[in-house]
């Protein structure tokens, strides 16, 4: 594809305005649309769009980045009194929609069933890294779709990420997206309950961080999300009520597949008692406080 495009992008959020930024920032045209005020520097370097369809009708690739299932279907079918993505795909064929949303798989090829028989291409493409990977463009994007249509989105999503993988077809990005978030879940509960212990027996928790950090415990939830738990700093790179979310997500196609997921079980439970808590705005690392008020001690004074 050619070197300055026609990008549209909906949904500035936490995580979608330094997406769309890098796009911006390579020259690229940007058409967004947003709910809530648009932030700089789009205001001035972008076309702002007033509705989801207007987006379609000017741009030739379409990124979504919204919050969950029905906000996806919502961008993309509309409904009353607004007007989606598929509206303006009208006689538009060979326009491409990516959504970078992270939502149900089973939803995710119903819907790109639909926008395909527009004529036009359809990639899921969930993306984990929270904020800082979405700021520092080192993404790793998990894609579902036809190997033609990932290769004329592909140095897009470089702009954003730099571990970009074709899983399989429409749909497996998102299986693999909710695969992620099983195990960042389950790490965010191990860190914590370790940390924990380590505070309430007396030991320093910052030091035993330190000491995990050269041996086999180390990985890069204890990296960042330990030393959150330490200096309690709880603002949300990736929120609780997401996470909650994903962990839906996965339990619900686990019972589809007919299998157990035990310890993602448990896991949501915890961000479920990190809601009941009141911290469901909170980075999902606030796990933590689950743990902490079960055992009656935090990691480190608030």
């Amino acid at each position: 594809m050619s070197q300055s495009q026609k990008i549209g992008f909906i949904g500035l959020g936490i995580m979608g305005a330094p997406m769309a930024g890098h796009l911006l920032d390579a020259g690229h045209q940007l058409f967004v649309n947003t709910q809530g005020n648009t932030p700089e520097p789009f205001i001035s370097k972008a076309t702002i769009c007033a509705s989801a369809a207007e987006v379609a009708r000017q741009a030739d690739v379409i990124f979504i980045m919204v919050p969950d299932t029905p906000d996806v279907e919502k961008v993309l079918f509309g409904e009353p009194g607004t007007q989606g993505v598929a509206e303006g795909l009208k006689d538009s064929r060979g326009k491409i929609v990516v959504d970078c949303s992270s939502i149900d798989p089973i939803a995710t090829k119903g819907f790109a069933k639909r926008i395909i028989a527009l004529g036009c291409g359809y990639i899921d493409a969930p993306v984990s890294g929270g904020e800082v990977g979405a700021k520092a463009a080192s993404l790793t994007i998990m894609c579902g779709g036809d190997e033609s249509t990932f290769g004329q989105v592909r140095p897009l999503l470089e702009k954003m990420g730099k571990n970009v993988t074709l899983v399989g077809n429409v749909g497996d990005g998102q299986v693999c997206k909710v695969a992620n978030q099983i195990i960042v879940a389950l790490n965010i509960a191990a860190v914590g309950e370790a940390l924990l212990f380590a505070s309430k027996a007396g030991a320093d928790p910052a030091k035993v961080r330190q000491a995990l950090m050269g041996g086999f415990a180390s990985s890069r939830i204890l990296e960042v999300h330990g030393e959150r738990m330490i200096k309690r700093t709880f603002a949300p790179g990736f929120r609780i009520s997401l996470h909650q979310k994903d962990l839906n997500l996965a339990l619900q196609s686990a019972r589809a597949l007919g299998m157990a997921l035990p310890q993602t079980a448990g896991a949501a439970q915890l961000m479920n008692a990190c809601a009941a808590l009141g911290h469901g705005q909170q980075d999902h690392s606030a796990l933590v406080r689950a743990l902490e008020a079960l055992a009656q001690h935090t990691v480190a004074p608030d």
